[in-house]
């Protein structure tokens, strides 16, 4: 069969291509779970994941500059805090939208690194190479997890986890340097108190390819040298004088060796790229990071945690001080309290009720200076602060006839917080114009209203609207003579505009992790509109409208 130009080679599944249209939710900060500074940017997040990266998709596209998620692996196993399989298809599934809005998270000069083990890592790897590029695959990274082998194994002793690293676009991507370490420094001597410092010696003889360097050397001590066959000298003859004039031919000690070139400590790297496999010697493993979660949480540890010095060595190579870093599979917090540590800005979401039981403490006790982990390594003494979300009800859901209605739990600034975002504006209230609620240009505004609005209301906002402004009102009702009256404003009905956009009423598209906590102390009331149909007019005072504590 010959090939087309619509032909692509791709990982088909039941299912695939049948992504789910998110509702674009608000987040609400909940002050009793933030901790430190108040002014921090740091963010946890208690909610599905996926809604979550929808919520941040508006603020953060671009903006990421390191990821680094451990997803459920779908190997079958029942674990304490999750129920870890899933069938095969529902995985991929699963994981696609939330790979998409990561991809779109990400800074162009940003990284994704995921950790995963055998049983779904080259599913993983086709399915990244269509979502982020083949061309920005960066490398599998093999993690030593594990130190003796499984005696009970069927086939081989399971000992490594992959972690697949993409590049935002690898053309601009590029990691950063590891430290040196002190056995690599220890290699550079300086036996002839050379005034440029320490040094070592690199050979001069490389193969016969050029033939540019088949010459006879003298040595100070009269001896002569001759490369071999097949061999050249690494340099031409002149070169060679200018080296031995600059000092920087190493004849030995008593001026009778084979020539060898000094090569100064200080003119290498000051660092060293890493290699694709990480021992548990430099990052740790599951047993190091079990005793760390051990300390912080005795009585309740989390099951599947990875060390912190593992993530330590990802962040350290794909940011820096300042950066943003995001976990949305966060666990028990490990990415974000090693953020912390070390100077990153982070975004971490977790669904499960450990995001309060585990996250959240783990958290505080990073603010307040805890020791374990990479603590002592990186200098921490504590310090900053976090701040704790949950992802909004859904704006709309079913009354009692079936119809979809607006959320009773919406006041009006989160209505008016929720439709900017559902019609892609920044919500930025104005603070003495109450009709410019949220922006999309520097000249476009949007407005919601829980009010009929009226033909006079309507001309008082106008009146105020200079010639090159536009608006979008968003309203329940409104008097049929308002409909195209000023041609810089437009009027939409709500919740009508909102319909077929997007599902409304689902809170969950977890990996089968775990359900939504409830609590049973809040009775359900009858499904409201807000009383929208209530008629009255719009003040006509320049107020500064109430504001909760959401993030938009």
């Amino acid at each position: 069969m010959s090939k087309t130009k619509s032909q692509k080679l791709e990982l088909t599944w039941i299912g695939k291509g049948e992504e789910p249209k998110l509702e674009p939710r608000i987040l609400i900060e909940n002050p009793e779970y933030s901790y430190g500074d108040p002014n921090s940017e740091n963010m946890l997040i208690h909610g599905d994941n996926l809604l979550a990266l929808k919520a941040l998709e508006q603020d953060y596209a671009g903006k990421v500059k390191c990821i680094y998620i451990d997803p459920p692996y779908n190997t079958g196993n029942a674990f304490e805090h999750y129920d870890d399989g899933v069938e095969h298809s529902e995985w991929l599934n699963l994981m696609t939208p939330r790979l998409r809005l990561l991809r779109d998270l990400l800074s162009t000069d940003g990284s994704i690194w995921i950790s995963i083990d055998d049983d779904e890592s080259h599913y993983l790897k086709v399915l990244c190479d269509e979502i982020f590029g083949r061309q920005n695959f960066v490398s599998n990274v093999i993690w030593e997890k594990k130190f003796s082998p499984q005696n009970d194994a069927k086939w081989l002793s399971d000992s490594h986890d992959h972690i697949l690293v993409y590049a935002k676009s690898k053309d601009i991507w590029r990691p950063n340097l590891l430290p040196r370490t002190e056995e690599m420094d220890a290699r550079y001597k300086n036996p002839d108190n050379d005034p440029r410092g320490p040094w070592t010696s690199g050979d001069l003889l490389r193969k016969d390819v050029q033939k540019t360097g088949l010459y006879t050397i003298i040595t100070p001590s009269g001896k002569r040298y001759d490369p071999p066959a097949g061999r050249s000298w690494r340099m031409p003859e002149y070169r060679f004088l200018e080296a031995v004039e600059d000092d920087r031919i190493w004849f030995g000690a008593d001026k009778n060796n084979v020539p060898r070139i000094k090569r100064f400590l200080s003119q290498v790297k000051q660092g060293v790229v890493s290699m694709t496999l990480w021992f548990r010697k430099e990052v740790g493993d599951n047993d190091s990071a079990a005793k760390e979660i051990r300390k912080l949480f005795p009585k309740d540890p989390f099951g599947t945690p990875k060390p912190e010095k593992l993530i330590e060595r990802i962040l350290f190579l794909g940011s820096n001080q300042g950066d943003l870093v995001l976990d949305s599979f966060l666990g028990s917090g490990t990415t974000a309290a090693v953020a912390h540590k070390m100077g990153r800005r982070y975004i971490g979401v977790e669904l499960g009720e450990h995001a309060i039981t585990h996250c959240y403490p783990r958290l505080k006790q990073v603010v307040d200076g805890e020791q374990g982990g990479i603590s002592k390594s990186v200098g921490w003494k504590g310090g900053g602060g976090f701040k704790f979300f949950t992802l909004a009800p859904s704006l709309l859901k079913e009354d009692r006839f079936g119809n979809l209605v607006i959320n009773q739990e919406y006041n009006p600034d989160m209505l008016a917080a929720a439709m900017a975002k559902q019609e892609g504006f920044k919500y930025v209230p104005d603070e003495a114009i109450f009709w410019k609620q949220g922006r999309s240009m520097e000249r476009d505004f949007i407005f919601t209203t829980t009010q009929f609005l009226t033909v006079e209301a309507l001309d008082r906002i106008q009146e105020e609207m200079k010639p090159e402004e536009t608006l979008l009102i968003c309203c329940k009702a409104y008097q049929p003579e308002c409909e195209n009256r000023h041609s810089a404003i437009t009027i939409k009905k709500i919740p009508t505009l909102l319909l077929g956009k997007c599902e409304f009423g689902r809170d969950d598209y977890s990996l089968n992790i775990v359900s939504l906590p409830k609590d049973d102390s809040i009775e359900e009331n009858e499904e409201t509109d807000l009383d929208l149909d209530e008629p009255s007019e719009i003040p006509n005072k320049k107020e500064k409208p109430s504001q909760p504590g959401l993030f938009d």
